[in-house]
């Protein structure tokens, strides 16, 4: 059996429900927790059986330059304003040295909790940066 060489972190693209978003610098994407329930039965040996609990899907944050496109922080808005159908499902696609696609992470029903435009500074030579921080009902790799 062939070894097959890591994925690099570096080659990936989102694609957002209904938004023509460019690329990002940076995806962090939340880890996937389950909640660990001991429990015991009267007539069980004198030690705890773990059983899977609730399960917790970690937040996705987004980091890209700034641009004239406002996208993303009209979507924020709308979650702000209440809009009923403000989620979208989202997929991080990772793609290998020659651009193809490898890895696909499907986060479901996600929304902008946060929106953080980056500081300003004259002196300066940085891009100037904005951040989402999506939550989300789900994150499942599918391929």
């Amino acid at each position: 059996m062939a070894s097959q060489d890591p994925l690099r972190n570096f080659r990936f693209r989102l694609e957002i429900d209904n938004l023509q978003t460019a690329g990002f610098a940076e995806v962090q994407i939340g880890a996937v927790t389950i909640d660990v329930i001991d429990y015991r039965e009267g007539t069980d040996p004198p030690h705890v059986r773990k059983l899977p609990g609730r399960t917790r899907y970690g937040n996705i944050t987004l980091k890209n330059g700034v641009t004239n496109s406002l996208e993303l922080s009209n979507w924020q808005r709308q979650v702000a304003l209440g809009v009923a159908n403000a989620r979208r499902n989202v997929t991080i696609v990772v793609q290998d040295e020659a651009g193809l696609d490898q890895a696909r992470f499907v986060v479901s029903n996600a929304w902008p909790a946060k929106y953080d435009p980056s500081d300003l500074n004259a002196k300066g030579n940085d891009v100037f940066i904005e951040v989402l921080e999506l939550v989300n009902e789900g994150i499942e790799r599918v391929a």
